[in-house]
């Protein structure tokens, strides 16, 4: 196949709708730049980077390729169909699933305060690998905890932004 055949094959009509992705990429995109620019500076004195670096670029990389996406609509280029997924579309969803997960969720933003990120962390990172299937319920709680220590350390540590330690005040 010659190149020439294979842009013919990837270029249909525009789908204008896709106009709706770019807005709301840019925004996401304005509001994390916007958001990053106006934090306070960083947490720790010797921190180069500081936090606003990640929600900056996050938010440039978005800008920059909703520009990409609104460019690539009005010439009909359209990405390669989804051969290669396992799944069967003709499926319905899995609503328990996902009302499981966002009560996962919404359990760690009410417990993280009185038991602490690492605990907090620990139940939710185990309960979520529990309900997208996992049948070894002791390894689900050893990585969930060694994620919510880990995660701790790591933002207290590495970025100097305190989390809280709930129960565990005064051992971590």
């Amino acid at each position: 196949m010659s190149s020439e055949h294979l842009d013919l094959e990837t270029r249909d009509k525009p789908d204008y709708a896709q106009y709706i992705v770019c807005a709301v990429m840019v925004a996401v995109g304005s509001f994390l730049v916007y958001d990053g620019l106006s934090m306070p500076g960083g947490y720790a004195e010797v921190d180069p980077v500081g936090p606003r670096l990640f929600p900056v670029f996050i938010g440039a990389s978005l800008l920059v390729m909703a520009v990409v996406l609104a460019v690539a609509i009005p010439r009909g280029l359209n990405g390669e169909a989804d051969a290669g997924e396992d799944i069967d579309p003709d499926m319905p969803s899995d609503w328990r699933t996902v009302a499981l997960l966002v009560g996962l969720f919404v359990l760690l933003i009410a417990l993280v305060e009185p038991l602490g990120w690492t605990v907090a962390s620990a139940l939710f990172f185990g309960g979520s690998a529990t309900v997208l299937g996992s049948k070894h319920y002791v390894r689900n709680v050893a990585i969930g905890v060694f994620l919510g220590i880990a995660s701790f350390y790591a933002f207290y540590s590495g970025l100097g932004i305190p989390l809280p330690a709930g129960i565990l005040d005064g051992i971590l």
